[in-house]
Order: structure tokens, then sequence, then C-alpha cells
């Protein structure tokens, strides 16, 4: 049963890649300064590069904490829950207080924050869609 499960292991591995997950961050964050001070505030991009490096934070919290209780022997999930809760709720409250004390351009933190969350959803469906491709190429299309 291990066997069968090891390759979807491999794509959720490969798609929590931190490393491609900040590059693609960082390319971001320069596209967002680069618009941002097209549109007259260049510090809003600055503060949303600040939000993108909350969501990274997050994720590697994040995929420092799954490890941990993947690797548990009898693991507790509501341990698991307020641990992300409380991270979540942390990020949060960093990312309002920033966005507060710096209106109207510290808002990029949230911009930032939610930018983040999409482009971890599309660096993590990249290796799942390639892998599903893979494994139906010798399926009727």
């Amino acid at each position: 049963m291990a066997e069968a499960s090891a390759p979807s292991m491999n794509a959720i591995t490969e798609a929590a890649d931190l490393r491609r997950l900040a590059i693609a961050a960082a390319v971001v964050g320069v596209a967002g300064v680069v618009l941002s001070s097209l549109l007259g505030h260049p510090m809003a991009g600055v503060y949303g590069i600040v939000g993108l490096g909350l969501g990274l934070l997050n994720a590697f919290l994040l995929r420092r904490s799954a490890g941990m209780y993947a690797s548990m022997d009898a693991p507790q999930k509501s341990r698991f829950a307020l641990g992300a809760l409380g991270r979540l709720g942390l990020i949060s409250v960093i990312g309002l207080t920033i966005a507060w004390f710096t209106l109207p351009d510290g808002l990029g933190v949230l911009v930032g924050l939610a930018v983040f969350q999409l482009l971890m959803v599309f660096v993590a469906l990249i290796p799942l869609l390639k892998e599903l491709r893979e494994s139906g190429t010798g399926t009727k299309s």
C-alpha cells in the first residue's frame, strides 16, 4: 500500500518545494514593485514583498509542522490544527498591524499575503498536473 501512495507523496513533496516557491514569490514581488511604482506607490510594492515574505514564512512553518506531524507515532489532529490556527493568527496580526500603521501603502502587505496564497496553489498545481498527464499516457483521451 505504501508503494501505491509513493508517486503522489513525491508530487506533493515536489509541489511543496520552498525554493521554487521563493523564486516565484521573488519574481512576483519584483513585478509588484515595478507595477506599483508605475502607479505612483512604490512603497505599496515593497510592502507587497513583505506580505510575500510572511506567506513564505508561513509555508516554511507549515512544511516543518507537517513533517513533525507525519513523523509522530500517534499524531493528534487537534494539536496540528491549533498550531496551524496560531500560526495563521500570528501572521494575520502582523500583516494587519503593518497595514494599519502604514496606510495606504501598507495594504500591500495584505495584497502580498493574498497573492502568495494564489502563488502557492499554482506552484503546487504544476507538478500535480504533470504527474496526472504522465500517469494518463496509456489511457484513452
